[in-house]
């Protein structure tokens, strides 16, 4: 699944080339400086993104694990894991979130 970048990012990226570049590297080395592999970086790139209650976020780390070609199951137990950590409110919301994107694909 590909996906264009949001607007508001490629706004900035025009604005700010040097910031995004540096932002982009800065992402870059923090996936590289430890042992998770690809699939287990998505999933706690999505764990987290849930846990700061951000819709932008959620979307962009789902668009994110399904480019990595993880499974709908695989992402939505992601969702289902906040419950108790995030409240089940919030894990809704957040849930809510990722179905906006499963939906599509």
């Amino acid at each position: 699944m590909s996906y264009e970048l949001p607007a508001p990012f490629k706004e900035i990226a025009r604005e700010y080339p040097d910031v995004c570049e540096a932002f982009q590297s800065l992402g870059t080395q923090c996936h590289n400086a430890g042992p998770l592999d690809e699939k287990e970086r998505k999933l706690a790139k999505l764990g987290i993104a849930i846990g700061t209650n951000s819709e932008g976020a959620v979307h962009s780390a789902v668009r994110n694990a399904l480019q990595a070609e993880l499974s709908k199951e695989e992402i939505m137990h992601v969702g289902i894991l906040a419950i108790t950590t995030v409240g089940l409110p919030n894990a809704i919301a957040a849930i809510t979130w990722i179905k906006d994107l499963l939906d599509k694909s």
